[in-house]
């Protein structure tokens, strides 16, 4: 079987297309704009990589549609961190747009955002460091053509961003093979006595949820290689809505899916559910709440309202409903089958079936927990 190789042509055909792909003509726009200084190799100065993440319009006209929504000076930090020796560590809680904002940056900064580490329990020291082609190794022994480069290795030799995941998840011996790499900017091959040093451009962003602590938490060598910026969850309801509604918009379009009219009030209900069980307490202040044991976080947000777009769109009337959801935020809350319920019920039955205007997301609530 032949896997076909995805080029700036066929994106559009993809599910998903990395970032370089989908926002190419922003890219270009900004890149014809920019007449600020470039630190070397990137495809974008420091204030229009910022602009690209961040929105704006350019003094052509030309809309640059935000990809984060959250502080200003956050992202500053983050980019020019990625302009100096020090490597970058986003963390923060499950769906704050970690991966998100470092395929972003990567795809801002060297125009390819797929030089990717995803780090698991499982991930061996070949996928920070090299690994080899045991046929060529076999036949010709120790070579350079027998050796296969990781996307670290490749990012230091061409000068360009590389992105490892999920930091925490790796294993402590495996992490503990990027201090080198940071701080000395050299990977050695023992086996051919050499070694490759990293070319100017060369940088690192690394996420790491912040849940994870104790997993394999970063040793303090390691620590001390990185400028970390921690990304909040929005800061208002409003935010939050936007965020959702621009996410869900654009996978809706992504997967083809029909326009669905009049969504917002739908959305702006799931945001408050999720941020009322989040934090403990309605958005009035006046109750105090139990919360499950799930984040809730706005990449569930933008899950469950993408399944409730689907469903309004194949087998409802176009319109989104509670009805459309409901199923969507109750797997969400309940995550354990005790525990979670007993507070989701609670919640149901004291501040939901309470409040103006929420009859019809209650009896789709309850219809949807059985």
């Amino acid at each position: 079987m032949t896997v076909p190789v995805q080029t700036a042509e066929s994106a559009g055909e993809v599910l998903r297309p990395h970032a370089e792909h989908a926002f190419a003509d922003e890219l270009k726009a900004l890149a014809a704009a920019d007449d600020r200084p470039r630190p070397a190799r990137w495809k974008l100065s420091p204030w229009a990589v910022s602009t690209y993440l961040l929105g704006g319009t350019l003094s052509d006209g030309t809309l640059i549609t935000p990809k984060y929504v959250g502080p200003r000076r956050l992202v500053e930090v983050a980019v020019t961190t990625l302009a100096t020796d020090r490597a970058l560590l986003l963390l923060g809680v499950p769906g704050t747009a970690k991966t998100w904002v470092s395929e972003h940056l990567a795809a801002a900064v060297s125009g390819d955002s797929t030089l990717l580490v995803q780090g698991t329990a499982g991930t061996p020291e070949e996928a920070v460091r090299y690994g080899w082609d045991y046929a060529r190794l076999l036949a010709h022994g120790p070579s350079r053509e027998a050796l296969v480069p990781s996307p670290v290795m490749r990012a230091m030799a061409e000068g360009m961003t590389a992105r490892v995941e999920e930091l925490t998840r790796i294993p402590a011996d495996v992490q503990d093979a990027l201090i080198t790499i940071l701080s000395e900017k050299t990977l050695p091959v023992p086996e051919l006595g050499q070694e490759v040093q990293a070319v100017r451009g060369f940088n690192l962003v690394a996420t790491a949820n912040d849940r994870d602590r104790g997993v394999n938490e970063l040793s303090g060598a390691l620590r001390r290689r990185f400028n970390t910026v921690v990304l909040p969850l929005p800061a208002t309801p409003e935010a939050e809505v936007d965020i959702v509604s621009r996410r869900v918009a654009g996978i809706g379009r992504a997967l083809d899916l029909p326009p669905v009219p009049d969504g917002i009030a739908e959305i702006r209900r799931v945001v408050t559910v999720f941020r009322e069980l989040r934090d403990g307490l309605t958005s009035d202040g006046r109750t105090t709440l139990k919360s499950p044991s799930g984040t809730l976080s706005t990449a569930e947000a933008i899950s469950v309202v993408t399944g409730g777009l689907a469903l309004a769109a194949h087998f409802g009337d176009g319109v989104l409903r509670p009805g459309d959801l409901a199923a969507g935020v109750v797997g969400a809350v309940v995550r354990d089958p005790v525990a979670d319920r007993v507070v989701w019920q609670e919640y149901l039955e004291t501040v939901v079936r309470e409040r103006e205007g929420w009859k019809d997301f209650y009896r789709a609530c309850r219809e949807a927990a059985g």
